[in-house]
């Protein structure tokens, strides 16, 4: 199995449908397609002028952007293509080919992490919520009181975004019996349907409709004054320019990019002391940006021949990814294709969530169709054949569960650097993960929380009595889930179970973090007219999900 295969496994699969998130939309607006302000970067003029000129139109972009537009003229940039029309991207029933489509031109981005885990990042307006299964929940209160964020105005926030685009998930038989069994493995109280971060077991909210199409970041431009808003796709930024001259620091004051047929066009500042560039490009994205605009750490810069406008150590520092592991269930009987729905906040700080559906949808979504094929013909040689326990796997038609912890946090961290000096090409990122102890000591308790909720009474009817807990974890092992060695000659333990079988959330952050990079109103420190709004400012993940509290940030 190729890396290809491999890293489908990761992203498609599981990381798709649960967290990282058709041409029907339902009353909560006007067909967002519509849209009269969205254009091809090729249509740019070779120089234009804005209040705010904002690069990513992402998770927080978009929010940011439609938020500005009400008080001043607005350019949005966003790198990749439209939402709208790619069905891929909008039916529930076909995401998945989204996040397995590794051209230019795919929505999704690959990348592998230096810890041989694979992973991605979004190409898209609208950003992650266009990837991902659209779980939606809140950031803790003691979140927003560490960050230092008005209370109300967080409230307010959450409630505009939610009002547009967050659904009631239909609640059926699987993520029933997976709430249940949470609640029978001690994680309580039942806290019923909310947004709100609180321990226990909950259902969250979803950005799929009632009828299965996903609702996006991109919707939320709909909130945006149409006469004063540009918003260009395909369009790469390659630098930042600064003003030096008889400035007590440099000021940002335009950026370069280039549109899909190569083509240089400048946009710049309009003359006036608030207007502002806004980095909204990602954790990956707004980092590798200000290295290539020239504020980062000077050695690194001049290796790669660039020119430093400030030398500031931290940018690509403090670098996290939350570790995510899981267990694969077989059902004899029928489930639901369903995705997060429910979750299970622990006091140890793990969560535990849940998917299902037939074999043959999740592991052709997981890019295991070719190794469950090759067992299937009994011709597997990178891989130990399955135990005669496991030959249920061999039915294509199986219905499956899949129940994953999160560590929170995390409190592992490392760093980016940049690789060449073509934005387009990703930067090289460590995130060494359970290198804290406490890291893995939460992971050991969600995998018991696991173990305890499929030994529970409510998950009994969806197991076949003939595989134990043992050989489901063993299944795991075997599975090409990263790139890191393994060790089949070890005692088994759930330490290694965990650095073994470890994958992403998708919920990395850090690289420009509050107090590094940036200051409490997040401009950048050391320069002037330059600001970072999105999840590179973060020093941990805001909860079980974090697109919530991205949307309501850039509000």
């Amino acid at each position: 199995m190729g890396l290809k295969a491999l890293w489908c496994f990761v992203s498609v699969g599981l990381l798709g449908i649960l967290f990282f998130h058709g041409s029907c939309f339902s009353m909560k607006g006007p067909h967002p397609s519509d849209l009269t302000f969205t254009h091809q970067a090729t249509d740019a003029p070779p120089v234009s002028f804005y209040d705010y000129i904002i690069v990513g139109g992402g998770t927080s972009g978009c929010t940011l952007a439609a938020t500005l537009s009400k008080r001043a003229t607005v350019l949005l940039l966003e790198r990749g293509g439209s939402p709208y029309g790619n069905p891929n991207i909008s039916s529930i029933a076909s995401f998945a080919a989204t996040l397995a489509d590794t051209s230019p031109s795919s929505p999704s981005q690959a990348f592998v992490s230096t810890d041989g885990v694979f992973n991605t990042r979004a190409r898209v307006l609208g950003g992650g919520t266009c990837l991902n299964a659209g779980f939606y929940t809140r950031a803790p209160a003691d979140y927003v009181s560490q960050a230092g964020w008005d209370p109300k105005l967080v409230e307010e926030s959450y409630e505009w975004v939610e009002k547009k685009i967050v659904f009631r998930p239909p609640m059926l038989q699987w993520q029933s019996a997976v709430r249940d069994g949470l609640l029978e493995a001690g994680v309580l109280p039942d806290n019923g349907y909310t947004f709100e971060h609180i321990y226990g077991t909950k259902v969250g909210g979803t950005i799929f409709d009632e009828n299965g199409h996903r609702h996006t970041a991109a919707d939320l431009l709909e909130y945006a004054d149409p006469t004063k808003i540009t918003v260009y796709l395909n369009a790469v930024v390659h630098q930042i320019y600064f003003d030096t001259k008889g400035q007590l620091k440099p000021r940002a004051n335009g950026v370069e990019f280039r549109d899909a047929e190569g083509n240089i066009h400048k946009a710049y500042l309009k003359v006036g002391s608030t207007n502002e560039i806004i980095l909204s490009a990602g954790a990956l994205g707004s980092p590798q940006l200000l290295m290539l605009s020239g504020i980062g750490p000077r050695p690194h810069l001049l290796a790669h021949g660039i020119d430093v406008v400030l030398d500031q150590p931290m940018v690509g520092q403090g670098m996290s990814d939350n570790p995510m592991n899981f267990v694969l269930i077989p059902s004899p009987w029928p489930v639901e294709v369903s995705l997060g729905q429910v979750v299970g906040i622990t006091r140890f700080e793990s969560y535990i969530e849940t998917l299902s559906g037939s074999l043959l949808n999740l592991v052709g979504a997981l890019g295991l169709g070719e190794f469950f094929e090759s067992l299937a013909n009994q011709t597997a040689q990178n891989f130990t054949q399955l135990p005669n326990e496991l030959n249920p796997l061999l039915n294509p038609d199986i219905q499956v569960g899949i129940i994953v912890e999160k560590t929170a946090g995390p409190l592992s961290t490392g760093h980016m650097e940049l690789q060449t000096r073509d934005p387009n090409d990703n930067p090289q990122v460590t995130f060494n993960y359970f290198q804290h102890p406490l890291d893995l000591k939460r992971c050991v308790q969600g995998m018991k929380t696991i173990i305890d909720v499929l030994e529970s009474k409510p998950l009994s009817s969806f197991q076949y009595p003939s595989l134990s807990v043992q050989t489901l974890l063993h299944l795991m092992l075997s599975l090409p889930l990263n790139a890191r060695p393994r060790h089949p000659g070890v005692a088994f333990s759930l330490e290694q179970y965990c650095r073994d079988t470890v994958v992403t959330i998708w919920h990395y952050h850090g690289g420009c973090q509050v107090g590094r990079v940036v200051d409490h109103d997040y401009k950048v420190l050391g320069v002037d007219g330059l600001r970072v709004i999105d999840g590179s400012t973060f020093y941990d993940s805001p909860g079980t999900n974090p697109q919530a509290t991205l949307m309501m940030l850039g509000r």
